[in-house]
């Protein structure tokens, strides 16, 4: 590996911005943590996807003497994580199970002889004796804990390797750690400090806040035709994932979407692991590449121009979709988060957290992470500002998710609620026999269905009586009644049941507002740009044409050196270089990403790109 010509050690964090990653400034609350870890402090960093958490570890250890130190889950992508450092012109390294013997002894000798700067490693190796004896043969400038959420044992992406971490500070007392979330609610923040003994750490907390990114949930109707309208409308051509709760949806959904004309590649942990990494590595380096998955896939992903991430089945909490959605936009343009939602999503994550392993308080832990995703979905108010306040965050209406561009209208659904609550009451006092929403509905709107005349239910008093209502309408109803504990599911069939809040209603001792979705209609701002048209968003017609064959040649390049396309330039440097037109190395060196590697490998090349 050659190295560099800069020496990190004698520069500052500021001339290592500008000389190495092409940058002349950091982003907001950069700067105070990658000081404070140059100066040996530890530090605990909350900071969002795409707020730039990778330079706050990579800068400090190109400055300190010796070799960063980066833990991570992510097995699979740190070839990819690797590979860009080394475009930078940084000596960059990894050791994990995917090296055969001859590579990880070049490797582990490049470490001892201190001609690496960043190594990574995974958690599970670092617990071998023979990985820590290898620490102790060179210089360590710091530890890197990145996904620490990890640590989190109530957490959704739980590693119990990321318990033993908590020794790091003990076998190495004088090396700096700087742990790393993009998801942590105050309590998950707390545990993490706690677990990896970080309490006395510096503690970073920037704003949760993704503005670029437009928060959307839909009710579900034929949810993948909606999912088919949104590709097609709003991001023809574009990058993006699909996430689904089950691998059958996965490959459902993955056919569909193929049979529709749209480049797309299933991914779940019951694919055999070469089609895994190959599908993963397509999505990478391909642009325009859709993948459809189970939350198996996404923690680490780098790509930047992820146009979209769609849901089609609930999530299970907040942080789940928070850290999933955030996948979207990395590089700060226009992109969607969208979900869609129904009635049977309530049902069954109810029925499975009943029926979940665990204790007690493991189920009611979960039951509220459900009532506060289902919160988010109900909510009249403003999506970011509920989400924010999930992670203890103030903001304000932002204009750019549903709830603000099309505001829903709140009605008094309480005889509405009485009507679904005495039919669910006399179904189980007359027959001693629970049913599932779609057959209460069937009474309520008078439908004298098979199974409605089987039991004799057109005889109940209560039916007929919801006529007034659509059956769309009664399972959003049912739908707001589960998600606020007036319903319960029976978890052996999936049946309705009253609660002890139930009676309250069914006395009209308390009131129940409901949200009304607003109708279908195109939004007040176009929602997301197709990916080529947001990153050339402002450019003049000869500027975009020039972006676009920037764009060629990138593609190009990168299929020639087996590196995902980001990996060259980023889309908002080629969009700089179409508009400034540099016409010499000096200019081009001028341009936000183009560090000095990256000019002496590429520079003539893209100045004869805009001259050819």
């Amino acid at each position: 590996m050659t190295a560099p010509d800069f020496a990190p050690a004698h520069n500052d964090a500021s001339q290592v911005l500008r000389r190495v990653f092409g940058y002349d400034d950091f982003r907001e609350g950069q700067q105070e943590i990658i000081e404070h870890v140059v100066d040996g402090g530890d530090a605990l960093v909350l900071m969002p996807t795409g707020g730039g958490k990778s330079l706050c570890y990579q800068i400090p250890a190109l400055v300190r003497k010796g070799t960063g130190v980066v833990i991570s889950p992510l097995i699979a992508l740190m070839q990819d994580q690797v590979d860009a450092l080394r475009a930078l012109g940084v000596r960059a390294g990894f050791l994990n199970s995917t090296l055969d013997f001859d590579t990880q002894r070049v490797v582990e000798a490049e470490f001892r002889a201190g001609e690496m700067d960043l190594l990574y490693l995974a958690p599970e190796r670092l617990r071998l004796e023979s990985a820590q004896r290898l620490l102790d043969a060179a210089d360590v400038s710091l530890f890197a804990i990145d996904e620490a959420h990890c640590v989190s044992q109530w957490g959704h992406d739980f590693r119990p390797d990321y318990l033993a971490l908590s020794a790091l500070h003990e076998r190495w007392p004088d090396v700096p750690r700087i742990a790393l979330t993009a998801t942590a609610t105050p309590a998950t923040h707390a545990e993490i400090a706690t677990r990896l003994r970080l309490d006395d750490a510096r503690h970073f907390v920037a704003s949760f806040d993704r503005p670029n990114i437009q928060y959307r949930i839909a009710p579900k109707n034929e949810p993948k035709r909606q999912l088919l309208d949104l590709l097609r409308t709003e991001h023809p051509g574009d990058a993006g994932i699909v996430y689904c709760l089950s691998r059958s949806s996965v490959e459902k959904i993955a056919a569909f979407l193929v049979d529709n004309g749209i480049t797309a590649l299933p991914y779940h942990a019951g694919l055999d692991a070469g089609v895994r990494a190959a599908n993963q590595s397509r999505f990478l380096r391909e642009e325009g590449v859709v993948i459809v998955a189970t939350i198996a896939f996404g923690m680490g992903i780098d790509k930047p121009d992820v146009r979209f991430v769609a849901h089609l089945d609930l999530p299970k909490s907040v942080e789940g979709y928070y850290q999933e959605t955030g996948r979207a936009g990395r590089d700060g343009l226009p992109s969607t988060a969208w979900l869609a939602y129904g009635l049977q999503d309530v049902v069954q994550l109810r029925k499975l957290i009943d029926t979940s392993e665990g204790d007690d308080a493991h189920r009611r832990l979960q039951g509220r992470h459900l009532d506060s995703m289902l919160a988010l979905c109900e909510t009249v108010e403003c999506r970011r500002v509920q989400l924010l306040a999930y992670f203890g965050q103030e903001g304000k209406p932002c204009g750019n998710c549903d709830t603000c561009l099309t505001p829903p209208e709140s009605w008094d659904g309480t005889v509405a609620a009485q009507k679904v609550l005495s039919a669910v009451y006399r179904l189980d006092r007359e027959r001693r026999q629970r049913f599932g929403a779609g057959h209460v509905i069937d009474i309520l709107t008078g439908k004298k269905t098979p199974k409605v005349i089987q039991f004799d239910h057109d005889a109940l008093s209560v039916f007929g009586v919801g006529e007034d209502l659509s059956a769309g309408e009664w399972r959003g109803v049912v739908r707001q009644l589960l998600a606020r504990g007036l319903l319960a599911v029976q978890p052996e069939h999936g049946t309705l049941a009253l609660t002890e809040e139930s009676a309250a209603v069914l006395r009209r001792e308390r009131e129940v507002p409901m949200r009304r979705e607003p109708e279908r209609r195109a939004p007040k701002t176009k929602p997301a740009k197709a990916a080529a048209a947001a990153a050339v968003a402002e450019l003049s017609e000869e500027a975009a044409a020039t972006f676009e064959k920037l764009r060629g040649w990138r593609s190009a390049t990168a299929k020639e050196q087996g590196v995902p396309p980001y990996v060259v330039f980023h889309d908002k440097t080629l969009r700089e270089i179409a508009t400034v037109l540099p016409a010499t190395l000096g200019e081009l060196g001028s341009i936000s990403g183009v560090g000095e590697n990256k000019l002496a490998k590429y520079g003539q090349q893209i100045l004869d790109t805009l001259t050819g």
